[in-house]
């Protein structure tokens, strides 16, 4: 079995590192765009542009499954990507307002995303019909996958951010975008016990394995 991993940059890393231990004897490939990283300030046109020529290599090795490792992505392109290649299976991430919404005590989630994301249609429909009844906050992680792409993070900027939404009652902070799981760690030190932090690496790996037929 041949797994294909896309992000648009170093995020997506965590992903495929994730499936490969995961799934042994599967081959998991991974490409990203790290020349027009991020794309969470791009339009959609050129994000879908960009994820069609990087997702190429996958295509052309005949993957069985394609992981678009990369909400903005997932957002902009996959249901464009999934009419243009209809025999190829195609798993995207997005946002888990669901499980958020799900496990909030105080009524009050926060969603760390990229500004494309938070635009979208796609993370629109998940807030009408999973948070209706919930506050979402949306703090500004605009330049947070440009610095963790150059190693360049700035933790105060994070804390200030992660700090503001935790005073505001939030008890669930949603990493939504892959970028962000290389400070999960450092976000769940910063949040100390006032909020549960969550990504969804296990939800893709199952869905994953559900598409190869082997859970």
């Amino acid at each position: 079995m041949k797994i294909g991993v896309f992000d648009s940059g170093i995020g997506g890393k965590s992903i495929a590192e994730k499936l490969q231990a995961d799934y042994l004897e599967s081959e998991v490939m991974y490409v990203n765009d790290r020349k027009n990283v991020p794309y969470g300030s791009r339009s959609q046109q050129e994000i879908i542009q960009l994820t069609d020529a990087a997702i190429q290599p996958l295509l052309m090795q005949q993957c069985d499954v394609i992981v678009l490792a990369c909400n903005t992505a997932t957002a902009a392109a996959i249901e464009l990507l999934k009419s243009r290649y209809p025999d190829v299976p195609f798993v995207g991430l997005e946002p888990m307002v669901k499980p958020a919404a799900l496990l909030t005590q105080s009524g009050t989630i926060a969603i760390c995303a990229t500004p494309f994301t938070l635009s979208s249609d796609r993370y629109a429909g998940l807030k009408e019909k999973y948070a209706g009844d919930i506050t979402v906050l949306e703090p500004d992680c605009s330049e947070w996958a440009g610095m963790i792409e150059s190693d360049q993070t700035d933790i105060q900027e994070i804390a200030n951010e992660i700090n503001e939404v935790c005073s505001a009652g939030a008890d669930v902070i949603v990493l939504a975008c892959t970028h962000y799981h290389w400070i999960k760690e450092e976000i769940i030190k910063i949040a100390a016990g006032r909020a549960q932090v969550i990504d969804p690496s296990e939800a893709i790996s199952r869905q994953v394995g559900t598409v190869l037929g082997v859970i």
